[in-house]
This record gives C-alpha cells, structure tokens and sequence, in this order.
C-alpha cells in the first residue's frame, strides 16, 4: 500500500512554482501579488491566512494582508475588492471564508475579478470549468487531480466515486474527474444516496469530502483502489497534548489494508490547497 504524500508533491510543485515567480521577475519585472482578505478574528481564519502568507513567502510571491474588523460592512468590503481588482499590481484576490453573517459570501465572491480569482469560485470561472475552457481551477479539487497522478494512477477511463457535493470540494472535483483531459466516468454520492458501498465496491479511485469521521470504511472498497480523504476532523483525545486528534472521512486503517494508495490525514490534501492557491497566483501574474 502507497501512502499518497501531499507533503512531498506540495514541495515539489512549490520549487516548480519558485522557479516561475524567478523567472516572471527577471523576464518581465513582475512580482506575482496576492492580497489576502481577513475580516474578523476567527482562530481558524487567521491560522490559514497566517499559512497562506508563508507560503507566498516560500516561493516569492507578495502578499498584501488586509485585516478588517468584524463590524466592516458588506459595502465596506465590496469597496475593497473593487479598489483591489483595479490595482495592476495585485494579481490574486482571496478573501477568507467564513465571512461574518451580515456580510453576503455569495455578493463578496461574485465581485471579484474573474482573472483575479485565484480561488476558482466565481460563477464565471465555475463555468468555464465546466465548459471546458481556461479558467482558474479550484485549489482544493485541483491538487486532488494532482494527487491521483503523483500516486501513479492514470485516470483515463476508470470508475470514480466522489462522496460528497458541496460546492469547494465535491462538484468541482467531479467535474474535473469528468473533463476529457482526466477522462474518468464519475459517480457522485452523497446523503442522499440510499446504499453508498454499492457505488465505492466498484471504484477505482474514491474521493470522500463528506466532513464526518467513519464515512468510508474497508469493506466498502473494491481492492486496490486510491482513496483521496479529504476530510479534516477533530476526534477527543486525552493520550494527546492538545487533547484530541486529526482523522479524515474514511478509517484509515480498514482503508488502508485493501487499498493501493491512499492519502494521510494531515499531510495528505491539506497541503495541496495552499500550494494550487500559489500555482494560480503565478499563472494569473503571467497573464
């Protein structure tokens, strides 16, 4: 069994990235720029925007970090983003979600400049994805494409289940599972779907972003398939410092003992999402 991980593929494809932004700067004289929007003080929030700022640094990109207070209103933001997607020197806006609940996520996200939207949640950029033309890929459903090839799996004509259809994670991966590149037939379960096993015994690949522990188990898998877990939970744990422990969505150890491949929790998908959002960045500066 291969353990898929993210961490070594996120720092190979981070020195790919470094050497882009290098050469964009020495060719062009452009730094790639990403302006980061955080309002509020969630804990959580400010860790990933914390994170993302390293990243940038890591790799060379520049990072425009604008923390708002939780009372900013919904006009207040809205005037940023524009101020934002006029500025030629900033290339990717990200504006950090959950957003406080006066403020609308979907009003913020629908203002952002297409070809500044390094997430790849824009209408518009969800569209092109599912036409088929260039557009920004989401950065989490991208780096599961990634992750698939780095474990060796060509993706072109196999059966994959994606569980899960939130609108981040297991819509977009499905259709990017679908797209004539990738080439695989896809199955989308979710809470709905009366018998869940009955899709995955037949997967080769199954990508599980369904936010609850124990979602998939071993003897749902058909043998040898490459489980993607992209799941992140917090389980108690007194043996442990913090007092609990990170699982994904799928049991690792029954998961593990049937399938070919399968990606950790942490270490698997989480550190692709940052690394997309950085490749994005780069790919909107290049123009």
């Amino acid at each position: 069994m291969q353990l898929i991980d993210g961490k070594e593929l996120a720092k190979n494809l981070r020195a790919e990235i470094a050497s882009g932004v290098a050469a964009l700067k020495a060719e062009k004289g452009v730094t790639p720029a990403l302006a980061v929007i955080l309002v509020g003080g969630n804990p959580a929030s400010v860790s990933y925007v914390t994170g993302k700022e390293k990243a940038c640094a890591e790799v060379g990109i520049a990072s425009r970090e604008i923390r708002l207070a939780e009372s900013t209103t919904e006009k207040e933001l809205l005037d940023i983003v524009k101020s934002l997607n006029d500025d030629p020197a900033i290339h990717g806006i990200l504006v950090q979600l959950p957003l406080p609940k006066h403020i609308s996520e979907k009003a913020v996200i629908n203002a952002i400049a297409p070809e500044k939207d390094v997430d790849g949640f824009t209408p518009v950029n969800v569209g092109r994805m599912m036409i088929g033309e260039k557009c920004f890929l989401p950065c989490t459903p991208h780096g599961i494409i990634k992750l698939i090839e780095f474990a060796g799996m060509d993706i072109a004509g196999k059966h994959a289940v994606v569980i899960g259809r939130s609108n981040i994670v297991g819509k977009p991966v499905a259709a990017l599972l679908a797209r004539k590149e990738t080439n695989a037939t896809v199955t989308m379960c979710h809470t709905g779907t009366p018998d869940i096993a009955a899709f995955t015994k037949t997967a080769d690949i199954v990508v599980v972003a369904a936010g609850r522990p124990g979602t998939l188990t071993g003897d749902m898998l058909k043998p040898g398939a490459v489980v993607i877990d992209v799941g992140v939970n917090r389980i108690p744990d007194a043996s442990r410092p913090k007092g609990f422990r990170l699982v994904g969505d799928a049991d690792f150890e029954s998961c593990a003992s049937v399938a070919s491949a399968i990606t950790p929790v942490p270490g698997g998908v989480g550190p692709m999402t940052i690394t997309m959002l950085l490749w994005n960045t780069l790919e909107a500066a290049r123009g």
